[in-house]
């Protein structure tokens, strides 16, 4: 039985439903069983007319990035889809509209460029269209028909997923059913040409694990629900919005508070005030709502009080590509704010990271009485991939450290030195529990003291109790994937892109190149002897990043002294795998080299 491996890109212009082709799409071949990895480009622009792109990878084994070439593409405008025709592979698909009821510039029709060795499909989709609907706007449903009677595709499936997507709408519904079953109709006897192929899904069902098809913000917000989140502020802002959203529906039916602040300022004064409180508290923002909180943070930081950031990158600075993908907040993340202020840091490398990191987040603020940040971006944020998801939720409901007697007996000390310097912490109203909490350095009571020992000594407790992250329960700090032992090539990654690392490793292995790639969860505290330890075995050590400046090589290298190449890009897109494994070749003193600088460091 031969593995699937198909990749279906549908490209349009905004008003033409590809994403919501794509949505449709995603849902149905999970539903059915597949693994899906699905990506959506579009303007920037709220109205307009510019480029839309829904890609899915649909696979029966599990992949960690989108591939590098298409087996479909499926064009629902010309002028936007023909720049992507050579991301097509030699026999695979292109399908688009037969005619145009207006005329063409030169050039103008997707039919004048399809590649020698690729397969040509000119459908007649807005005539399918207008027959079985009166109109032209089904356009998106009838080439989803065509895809699934030409690929042979389940027909029940799609029909419940846009009667799904047309809930409480019965004539819409009926009308885009309609206008799939003349798509299939056309599909199902077309003679087809191509090679691609649908083998049956792989069996994925395990005891009381459930398979959703989930985005990475919505995994956030499954992972904030399951760990018990009480209470939740923010103000909106791409890529982060869908997570407060998401919650704003989910929050109330569990009797939990959600409140949209007026900027982002106040979202995170409100989330420490929560915090301290007591509640299980979370805000979330892109850079620029990050910049704005700095200074609240660092009134976490000092006053140690627990509080959940979610910080989705796009990319910057200032206003910058709001639905572009970067990893450039990565130095804002664990350095940004006056002072010493340590954090901590973590970053998911996909959607089930994101799930697992957003429950895990709240007890690691609870539990060593910090604020702590979760680094997504928008590829992740954006990104869908069919994850399983635990029985039971796998978080600690409550991991406060509560004074005991003794602690309050002879004055309640909140900041207490000592021991591994996590101090008992009270909460408003308990009994004998009454303490200062402010922005200035303070004795072990809480009270004002900047005595240099005691600011000292304060610095001190604020950084050494972070350390105990590095080995939080049930929490994947770092993971190394690969060739175990000494290798030509090991790569340190960090967040989305450490997927397409993953790919290119697996390709570069095919190719007898020895390789390793080790992820990164954990970015502040660092987990520096691991990192050290990894790094030795390794001949070369790459660091590809989406960023100008290879931040990531630089926390590394802060850390660890080891010469390390930096492959860093800002084209707003994720990674190329194709670019990864160019390098790992040069570094390896194979064949090829991609293009474009390098830095070595």
């Amino acid at each position: 039985m031969s593995a699937t491996d198909i990749q279906i890109a549908i490209c349009g212009s905004a008003g033409d439903g590809t994403i919501a082709a794509g949505a449709i799409l995603r849902t149905v071949m999970a539903d059915v069983g597949y693994r899906v990895i699905s990506f959506d480009v579009y303007p920037a622009e709220i109205r307009g007319f510019g480029k839309c792109i829904s890609r899915l990878r649909i696979t029966t084994q599990q992949a960690y990035s989108l591939k590098e070439k298409s087996d479909v593409l499926v064009s629902l405008n010309d002028s936007h889809a023909i720049a992507h025709v050579g991301e097509v592979r030699d026999y695979g698909a292109v399908i688009y509209e037969r005619g145009s009821i207006v005329q063409l510039a030169e050039s103008g029709h997707i039919s004048g460029h399809v590649l020698p060795g690729q397969l040509p499909y000119p459908v007649a989709i807005r005539e399918l269209s207008e027959k079985a609907t009166g109109a032209n706007r089904s356009r998106n449903i009838v080439a989803l028909g065509f895809l699934a009677g030409l690929f042979g595709l389940p027909v029940e499936a799609f029909h419940k997923a846009i009667g799904g997507k047309f809930k409480g709408k019965a004539g819409l519904a009926e009308a885009n059913i309609m206008a799939f079953q003349a798509g299939h109709e056309a599909g199902a006897h077309t003679f087809k040409l191509d090679d691609v192929s649908f083998g049956p899904p792989a069996a994925t069902a395990v005891p009381g694990a459930t398979v959703q098809m989930i985005s990475g913000n919505a995994a956030v917000v499954r992972g904030c629900l399951e760990a018990g989140i009480d209470t939740f502020f923010g103000y909106p802002i791409t890529p982060a919005t869908s997570i407060m959203e998401r919650l704003a529906v989910e929050m109330p039916k569990r009797g939990t508070r959600l409140l949209q602040t007026e900027d982002e300022i106040s979202a995170i004064s409100t989330t420490i005030g929560a915090g301290f409180a007591g509640a299980r508290a979370a805000t979330a923002t892109s850079g620029p709502g990050l910049s704005l909180m700095a200074e609240m943070i660092g009134l976490g930081v000092i006053a140690e009080v627990p509080a959940v950031i979610f910080v989705s990158q796009r990319g910057g600075p200032s206003t910058g590509m709001p639905t572009k993908t970067e990893q450039s907040d990565l130095n804002m993340a664990i350095y940004g704010g006056h002072g010493d202020a340590p954090r901590i840091v973590i970053a998911p490398t996909n959607v089930e990271g994101c799930y697992r990191c957003a429950g895990k987040a709240f007890e690691m603020a609870e539990a060593y009485q910090t604020p702590v940040i979760v680094l997504l971006d928008l590829y992740l944020s954006n990104r869908y991939e069919t994850v399983l998801f635990p029985a039971r939720p796998p978080f600690e409901p409550n991991l406060n450290r509560a004074p005991e007697m003794s602690d309050l007996s002879a004055g309640y000390r909140r900041f207490a030195l000592g021991g591994d310097s996590i101090s008992p912490r009270a909460l408003p109203g308990d009994k004998d529990g009454m303490h200062v909490a402010t922005g200035l350095e303070h004795n072990e009571l809480g009270r004002p003291n900047d005595q240099p020992e005691m600011h000292e000594a304060m610095s001190r407790k604020r950084h050494e109790k972070l350390m105990a992250a590095l080995d939080h329960p049930d929490f994947t700090e770092y993971k190394r994937f690969g060739d175990e032992g000494e290798v030509e090539v090991g790569m340190l990654a960090w967040g989305s892109t450490f997927g397409e690392c993953l790919e290119a490793m697996f390709q570069a292995q095919a190719e007898g190149i020895r390789c390793a790639a080790m992820k990164v969860v954990m970015l502040s505290p660092f987990p520096t002897e691991a990192a050290a330890a990894y790094m030795a075995d390794c001949r070369q050590v790459l660091v590809p990043e989406l960023n100008y400046q290879g931040q990531f090589a630089s926390l590394i290298q802060a850390h660890v002294a080891k010469p390390v190449t930096r492959l860093t890009r800002v084209t707003g897109a994720p990674m190329r795998v194709e670019e990864i494994l160019a390098e790992i070749r040069r570094l390896a003193g194979r064949r090829g080299s991609p293009a474009g600088e390098r830095q070595a460091a």
